[in-house]
């Protein structure tokens, strides 16, 4: 008996969990019409398994605690009806869902800068957010979303009214009983206050990796070293896994020193240092058991005309690194 014992000792010792599964997922653009299965075909053909659905809250200028959703102006994908319309048709195809609702500042002004000059606006902007996020929570728990994200890259906000997210999370919970998380930008995800009133940190992985013109992969994994020790160290703090709410690289020269830029810049098209920078981040991240996964930023639902070998732009549709996120989204 005790050999039998010790023999079931060994085997355990030598056994190790099974992986978590990893959230190997998308960011799914809205657009001005529905989508069919055509457009998730394209999912499947880089083994997603999940896809990030974004209606968006739009304010007309900084400063404004108006936030406008779900009007006839918008375009069908930003809207709570488009948003639920991409939902169905990704759960009918397999395809699990983050709803991530997004706020857009008039001339694309940086959300995290959002600030009243007043108590006043101050209360008005956090009853007119409580107002967009709870619908889309009551949405996320109509249609079985598994995953909810309560904001993305509010820093500002979030910074001067702690106590109001704290509320905040209390009422989406009252409403919602999936995963919640909050997509912090990289470079404020260490300052949130309430991290362990959510399921998963939520980061926005824009983290400056080389000044390369076309770094290689060694360089640029290289470059993620004191990064992932601050991000792991942080994990380990708050005891939930890290999710990468949006990552992404631009298809040009010097694309990992400044990977948040969003402005039309002439940078020379560099296909192979997207490719490499999205190697270089799997290689890093998704072997680590406390890292759940992310979302590429960003997937257009019309794969034929998305991207390609002339485009600049975060897409990795029809380039190379579409061939990157397949390999490893199948491996994982």
């Amino acid at each position: 008996m005790r050999r039998i014992a010790l023999l079931f000792l060994l085997f355990c010792y030598g056994c190790t969990a099974p992986d978590l599964e990893k959230i190997n997922g998308v960011s799914f653009v809205a657009s001005r019409e529905p989508a069919d299965l055509e457009h998730i075909e394209a999912l499947r053909a880089v083994h997603a398994g999940y896809a990030a659905v974004m209606p968006f809250g739009f304010i007309r200028e900084m400063g404004s605690p108006e936030i406008i959703f779900d009007t006839e102006r918008q375009w069908f994908g930003e809207t709570r009806q488009g948003a639920r319309q991409y939902i169905d048709l990704l759960h009918k195809n397999g395809i699990r869902v983050m709803l991530k609702p997004q706020l857009w500042i008039w001339r694309g002004i940086f959300t995290g800068e959002l600030e009243m000059t007043s108590e006043e606006d101050w209360k008005r902007l956090e009853w007119h957010y409580a107002d967009f996020i709870l619908t889309y929570a009551e949405l996320a728990e109509a249609t079985g979303v598994g995953l909810f994200c309560i904001g993305t890259e509010l820093e500002t906000f979030v910074k001067h009214r702690p106590a109001y997210w704290k509320w905040l999370i209390r009422n989406v919970r009252e409403r919602y009983s999936g995963k919640l998380t909050y997509a912090a930008n990289w470079d404020e995800y260490k300052r949130i206050s309430f991290w362990q009133d959510l399921d998963l940190i939520g980061i926005d992985a824009y983290f400056p990796l080389s000044e390369a013109r076309n770094p290689g992969v060694a360089e640029l994994r290289a470059g993620w070293g004191r990064w992932k020790a601050e991000i792991e160290a942080l994990q380990q703090t708050v005891g939930r896994p890290v999710l990468f709410t949006e990552f992404g690289y631009r298809s040009m020269d010097y694309t990992a020193k400044k990977p948040w830029l969003v402005d039309r810049n002439e940078e020379a098209v560099n296909l192979e240092a997207q490719a490499n920078a999205k190697e270089a981040l799997f290689e890093e991240f998704w072997s680590e058991d406390w890292f759940a996964g992310g979302f590429v930023w960003k997937w257009f639902i019309h794969h034929s005309r998305a991207g390609g070998p002339g485009d600049n732009r975060f897409t990795p549709q029809n380039k190379p690194a579409e061939g990157v996120i397949r390999d490893y989204f199948q491996k994982h």
